[in-house]
């Protein structure tokens, strides 16, 4: 440890990340950013992360300490980094590594009852797409599917059945009900529709602006259609579900890589039923989450700033000289920046395809996203450490709040190399 608390591997010239104009234009590209060699590095081995295969396939044997790796690892990285299109251009796209892991999620897919321990172990060094893997995985790790496969019929068709008769109940028009207009009692249906319009609006205006870039959410085709009612709907059911915490600005983001992923379900059954499946796991993803969307707790221990000072603290314990620079010396306050990388989960701050590869991870960690979370976003600190040590308070916010493109597996790496190491 060197002088101020700062880590020996985080002095090293290798974290400086240089970035081009050109390639800020690829922040919403629908292709990863991650080489496919790169795209193989363990990711959840704690208490000390596995070295990625290619560094430890090594010929030399010699015994490296985990500074030593991360140093090297961050080399290989940006050699790595230099080939990616060449490694995106090849004519199979898929590592060796990539197929092997879909091959042990679908073992573990195909028992009697998941191992979920090992699933998240498998899951957290990424999910290849294909074959609906990560649709069922991700109903499992956000427990919407029970690890017995005998009870996964019953469950399905028992939650699909509830979220029909929530949007029979909830969306009804007055009409219907042969109300009054006129009638505004407390309990009057038309009371109710009149409170509820300002929201649906809100919703409305959110989901069209989902993803410009992509045409499964936005346009005027039948399928960019189809998937804006499919949101629209369940984020109204949430809300008025939800009567505490309604509809926030932003909660839109977070549902849409969850009907992402079970509407392109190669299974046609499955992708039918992607809202109703959306729905059940957007809630259980929201439970971690909920209170940084209630207005009311934003100053308590639970709410939003709490949140984000435990990131100020957590880069304060592994890079002070970082910290100090960032929130003493240019007097950028995390809350600029790091407001929208928690609340919204990552997911615009990496192109989309990257942000489903984070959130194998976030999903993963038996911990809970948040913990993780937090180390990715210290880790994203990291990374850019030597830019943001040479910037003023201008710079370091333009570059905090459009973060460069970056090799995820290896961000994931180091977000891990930061969790806390149990005692052996």
């Amino acid at each position: 440890m060197g002088k101020d608390r700062i880590p020996d591997w985080l002095n090293s010239s290798l974290w400086s990340t240089t970035l081009s104009d050109d390639d800020r234009l690829h922040r919403h590209s629908p292709s990863p950013t991650t080489s496919a060699a790169a795209a193989s590095e363990p990711i959840f081995q704690p208490p000390v992360p596995v070295p990625p295969p290619a560094a430890a396939s090594s010929p030399q044997s010699t015994v490296t300490s985990p500074k030593s790796e991360l140093r090297d690892q961050v080399d290989k990285n940006s050699n790595d980094n230099s080939n990616d299109n060449d490694q995106n251009a090849s004519s199979s796209g898929v590592s060796p590594d990539d197929i092997s892991r879909q091959a042990q999620l679908l073992t573990e897919l195909s028992k009697k009852v998941v191992n979920l321990r090992e699933l998240r172990r498998i899951a957290s060094q990424g999910i290849p797409d294909g074959a609906g893997i990560r649709s069922t995985v991700w109903k499992l790790l956000l427990g919407y599917l029970p690890p017995d496969r005998a009870q996964w019929s019953s469950e399905l068709a028992k939650k699909r059945s509830e979220y029909k008769q929530f949007k029979e109940e909830l969306l009804m028009n007055p009409v219907t009900r042969g109300e009054h207009p006129l009638s505004l009692g407390e309990s009057s249906i038309w009371n109710q529709f009149f409170q509820d319009s300002e929201i649906v609006e809100q919703i409305d205006r959110d989901v069209k602006r989902t993803h410009p870039d992509m045409d499964f959410f936005s346009g005027d085709s039948h399928l960019a259609k189809s998937n804006q009612d499919a949101l629209k709907d369940i984020l109204i059911v949430f809300a008025k579900l939800n009567p505490g915490i309604r509809y926030v600005q932003g909660m839109n983001e977070i549902l849409a890589p969850l009907f992402y992923v079970f509407r392109n379900d190669p299974d046609e059954e499955m992708a039918a039923a992607a809202e109703a499946d959306s729905f059940f796991c957007f809630v259980e993803l929201l439970s971690g989450f909920r209170d940084h969307f209630c207005k009311q707790l934003d100053n308590s221990i639970v709410g939003i700033r709490a949140t984000i000072t435990r990131l100020s603290q957590f880069l304060k314990e592994h890079d002070e000289e970082l910290w100090r620079h960032l929130e003493i010396t240019t007097k950028v306050n995390p809350q600029f920046y790091a407001f929208r990388w928690i609340t919204l989960l990552l997911t615009q701050e990496f192109n989309f395809a990257d942000s489903l590869r984070i959130w194998d991870t976030l999903l993963s960690d038996l911990e809970g996203p948040l913990e993780t979370l937090l180390r990715v976003c210290c880790a994203m600190l990291i990374l850019v450490r030597q830019r943001l040590l040479a910037g003023d308070f201008t710079s370091n916010l333009k570059l905090l709040q459009n973060y460069p493109p970056s090799n995820i597996s290896h961000l994931l790496y180091v977000a891990n190399k930061l969790r806390p190491q149990a005692a052996s």
